[in-house]
């Protein structure tokens, strides 16, 4: 790829060059273009066996006769998120497709092109409502969604059967149950035992679990889609007690500082009874290296007393830099990363969840991997964060969210002072505007 920064304003030159030329999986590109062919440079993921961009943009490249340069990125969210503000924020046209996680549209979006200038709405209306909501900034679609991830309920099938217990459908029912089975699974001499694993450190994480838990009890969202804040609530409190009754009690105290590894190794070491994680979760416990294998579940999260069960909602998208000097093209190689053939291969080979509805029915996707048909129902109730409506304020609101929340889970705060606290902190974040 040509690392003519000329394009970009100031001092950028030397800055992209490095941010640029060092990130490049190769000095080639991966189709051999003809004399009118354009080159389409794309910013992949981690360039590992599990990345499935350059594949699928390879693929683009021998049927289009165009060429792609591929751009590795880094592992980490914030240092990914970092380099692209830094080239969007200059209007490099270094890059022109872009993938994205699921709460960067809002941050991103006034450098992003409108895919609905290419894309129709009947290819649209394929993929999952809520992904394409989540995409849309002040009516403008920024991006497609590729895979998607929602939080579930794993549980030990074998000792849910062996003690006489149904799957839980209430955060209620699985706190009296969790209790229960780790009492009599200590008492027969498994003194590491819990009852429940969560993801409870003060992180991105801790957003998603804790959303769940509000949206579930009836507590609304953070921020809903009008930007008014709602999270001041008694449903939102009695969400946010219940779960700070479980740290010490059937989930460990080290819940506090877990994150989702840590509480799978909890659960796929045989020493927890309910898990809440991603998807990618069930071909590992199942896995020969795992002690659980064979005995568990997977179903959608509980719900509280006055709500419904909801899962928040992950994942990765693919956009298109406003400053591409080939934007048609790049927005080709979108429509083609994200048509329903790519995704079913990402899907049967690599394991991800796909973003296009139809895809769930599919017999060879589902023989893949079974557990894709008990994520549906999940997917298509689940809960966005507010991402998209606080825009550059999201890190700042789930910050504040994850704070308060691990202040209850602590024992700092009671819910219903952390609400009431979390409720005037984005209302001064949100006071002129998101």
């Amino acid at each position: 790829m040509s690392l003519d920064t000329a394009r970009c304003p100031n001092n950028a030159k030397t800055r992209h060059r490095i941010l640029i030329g060092s990130l490049l999986l190769s000095g080639s590109a991966l189709a051999v273009p003809s004399a009118m062919a354009a080159e389409i440079a794309i910013a992949c993921g981690s360039g590992d066996a599990a990345d499935y961009c350059p594949t699928a943009a390879q693929r683009w490249a021998e049927q289009t006769g165009h060429s792609v340069q591929v751009i590795s990125t880094p592992n980490g969210t914030t240092e990914k998120l970092s380099l692209y503000q830094q080239l969007l924020g200059s209007e490099s046209a270094d890059v022109d497709v872009l993938m994205v996680d699921i709460v960067w549209p809002g941050m991103l979006g006034d450098h992003l092109a409108d895919l609905s200038d290419y894309i129709s709405k009947e290819t649209t209306a394929e993929f999952f409502p809520a992904l394409i909501d989540n995409n849309t900034v002040d009516g403008r679609l920024v991006a497609m969604p590729w895979y998607t991830d929602a939080g579930l309920l794993y549980y030990r099938q074998d000792l849910l059967e062996q003690y006489g217990h149904e799957v839980p459908e209430t955060w209620q029912q699985l706190t009296e149950t969790a209790r229960e089975i780790q009492a009599a699974e200590r008492r027969a001499g498994n003194d590491d035992f819990w009852g429940y694993s969560f993801q409870g450190r003060a992180y991105e994480g801790l957003t998603c679990n804790a959303l769940e838990w509000v949206a579930s009890h009836g507590g609304g969202t953070l921020v809903d889609e009008q930007g008014e804040v709602t999270i001041d609530n008694p449903r939102a409190a009695a969400a946010l007690d219940l779960a700070a009754s479980w740290v010490g009690d059937i989930s460990p105290e080290g819940a506090l500082n877990h994150t989702e590894e840590e509480t799978r190794g909890i659960f796929q070491s045989g020493n927890a009874l309910f898990l809440r994680n991603w998807p990618y979760v069930w071909s590992l416990a199942n896995g020969n290296a795992s002690e659980v294998a064979g005995k568990i579940g997977m179903a959608p999260l509980p719900h509280g007393p006055e709500g419904k069960a909801k899962a928040t909602l992950g994942g990765w998208n693919f956009a298109v830099s406003r400053h591409s000097e080939h934007p048609e093209l790049a927005a080709d190689l979108v429509a083609f990363i994200t048509s329903r053939e790519q995704q079913k291969a990402h899907a049967i080979q690599i394991g991800m969840n796909p973003t296009i509805e139809a895809l769930y029915q599919d017999e060879e996707v589902l023989a893949s991997n079974p557990s894709m048909s008990e994520l549906y129902e999940t997917l298509t109730h689940g809960v966005p964060r507010p991402a998209t409506v606080t825009g550059d304020a999201y890190a700042r609101v789930s910050n504040a969210f994850f704070n308060r929340t691990h202040q209850v889970l602590s024992g700092e705060l009671d819910g219903a002072s952390a609400v009431e606290q979390l409720g005037r902190e984005l209302e001064r974040l949100g006071r002129r505007g998101w």
